[in-house]
């Protein structure tokens, strides 16, 4: 299906004007459109995080509804988290996932830990905690090869988007999955919104967003196919 956009950002994308998510994302303009996302960044990868089944009780009976919370990302700086209710699980979900597509941010990465320097965006660049609720989570900075030592909720979080190595503490009523999600996307936020000096970029080794490493994969696994289009034909 021909996707027509309602949006100037998706008008600026479908021409061409912006290539990149970080461009999108630097324009300011509101991401109102899912397709946006879905042409910036193919390589999307999507987790449904919680189903919670909702009743209610009204005149006519008993009505059941079902509150999906899904997080999406591209496992290399990009992440995402929606949320969505409905009467059935599937269209829920796809609901949720359009919306975590438009709640988009791009986070730095590095390697912040004093215990490693190698010198790679394999973690945080530094310390950000997270509060939403009652839960507050605090993730720092870990060295190469320590993997997520978080909790299960944001594990799958921090994997989407795109962090290799990192410590995690949880306080509060960590059992309420979505406060949980929500607190550790609030902290991968803050990623964003720290200001770095230059001496400090190239000290942790900070980028921001999509690293040159996975853009390179990219295009050598584009040549690739093309070469072996090629050869078939």
């Amino acid at each position: 299906m021909e996707w027509t956009p309602k949006t100037r950002l998706g008008k600026m994308v479908l021409k061409g004007e912006i290539t990149t998510m970080s461009s999108a994302l630097a324009t300011k303009l509101p991401l109102r459109e899912p397709e946006i996302v879905d042409i910036l960044l193919p390589e999307l990868k999507d987790e449904v995080i919680d189903v919670n089944m909702v009743q209610r009780m009204t005149d006519s009976g008993r009505r059941v509804k079902f509150a999906i919370t899904v997080a999406v990302g591209n496992g290399d700086g990009f992440i995402g988290l929606g949320r969505a209710k409905g009467k059935e699980v599937g269209p829920s979900i796809r609901k949720a996932i359009d919306n975590a597509k438009l709640n988009m941010i791009e986070i730095k990465r590095g390697c912040g830990s004093w215990e490693c320097g190698c010198g790679t965006q394999h973690s945080l660049p530094f310390k950000v905690i997270g509060k939403v609720g009652s839960v507050e989570v605090s993730l720092n900075p870990a060295p190469r090869g320590v993997s997520l030592a978080v909790g299960d909720v944001s594990k799958s979080i921090l994997a989407l988007a795109g962090v290799k190595d990192a410590w995690g503490f949880a306080r509060g009523h960590t059992k309420t999955t979505v406060n949980y999600a929500l607190a550790t996307f609030d902290a991968l936020q803050k990623t964003s919104e720290m200001r770095v000096s230059e001496e400090q970029q190239r000290r942790l080794k900070i980028s921001s967003g999509t690293t040159m490493i996975h853009i390179a994969e990219q295009h050598i696994g584009k040549e690739e196919a093309e070469n072996s289009a090629a050869k078939e034909g």
